[in-house]
């Protein structure tokens, strides 16, 4: 079983021990559901969601209690720590996300009008999820349903915009990026706001499409992955890291340590930056959580792709 530091207690959400106990389940006749490989026997509180090669964990601070889905992607777990969503894919590429309640094993689809949507986030409430969509104009925007399925819509729909790595600022805007500019939507789908990210960041940083942008919770800071810096010869690439942007100042402030890689971020709504990165000879990958001063933990010795539940 992966080790998760005991440091966390400080950080992440406080768990009981609880006991676990495993379970086969078959994926339904069209191969469409992810195999559910262990079942917890207790109630809540799951702290953190990460991929462990082929397959997507949730776990308890004290991994005495965990859920693994075979076959899944993009883990992300909900504000509460009671469900979890997750992308699968089919023969064809086509992409949908899926919601998992882990205690009692319901797994269903969002039912969205597309054969490619992918990458939930969130909101802070647990109510809503954002995620990414391809339109039938072979444009990246992003969509938002609410978490019991209804209300589905595509923001800013008929524009040419490429719209990235979608994520919440607040519970009524959304942000999102096309390599150039930074978004903002409101979820009526109106686009109210967009800002040239080199003049938010400078010029000396490299944005592709799965990095992200994060605002702090009192909305002063931008949180973000981008690469920057020397190249490093193992990658043949510059390294991808966390940076924290704060927005009166304009002063960008390396969070993750130089040398290493991070290709992914997340950051809770309650300003917990949480990452995935791998250093020399960049063969393995860590899971770290961080807050806004800098201070970070190691949480887990493998896995990538992290999200975590709110305190």
């Amino acid at each position: 079983m992966t080790k998760i530091s005991s440091t966390l207690f400080s950080i992440l959400i406080p768990c009981v021990a609880l006991i676990t106990s495993c379970s086969n389940s078959k994926p339904n006749e069209d191969g469409n559901k992810a195999i559910l490989d262990t079942v917890s026997l207790s109630n809540k509180n799951f702290a953190l969601a990460y991929q462990d090669g082929d397959k997507i964990v949730a776990t308890s601070i004290d991994t005495m209690k965990q859920i693994s889905f075979g076959g899944a992607t993009d883990p992300a777990i909900s504000p509460d720590g009671n469900k979890l969503a997750y992308t699968l894919s089919d023969l064809a590429g086509n992409r949908s996300i899926w919601i998992a309640d882990m205690e009692n094993k319901n797994q269903g689809k969002l039912q969205v009008n597309s054969n490619n949507y992918y990458g939930a986030v969130w909101s802070a409430d647990g109510n809503s999820i954002a995620f990414s969509v391809f339109n039938n104009k072979s444009v990246w925007k992003v969509g938002v349903i609410k978490a019991d399925n209804s209300g589905y819509i595509m923001l800013d729909s008929t524009s040419k915009i490429n719209a990235f790595g979608p994520n919440w600022k607040n519970e009524k805007e959304i942000i999102a990026h096309d390599l150039e500019n930074l978004y903002t939507f409101d979820l009526s789908g109106k686009l109210i706001d967009t800002k040239l990210i080199k003049t938010l960041i400078g010029s000396e940083y490299n944005i592709s499409s799965s990095n992200n942008f994060f605002y702090s919770k009192d909305g002063k800071k931008l949180i973000f992955n981008a690469a920057g810096g020397e190249v490093l010869p193992e990658l043949h690439e510059m390294a991808d890291a966390v940076y924290i942007l704060d927005l009166a100042s304009k002063k960008v402030t390396p969070l993750s340590p130089k040398g290493m890689h991070v290709p992914f971020l997340s950051v809770t709504a309650d300003d917990r930056i949480f990452y995935s990165g791998e250093v020399k000879p960049y063969t393995q990958s860590r899971i770290y959580v961080a807050d806004l001063n800098g201070n970070t933990k190691t949480v887990v010795d493998k896995g990538s792709n992290p999200t975590g539940a709110q305190k």
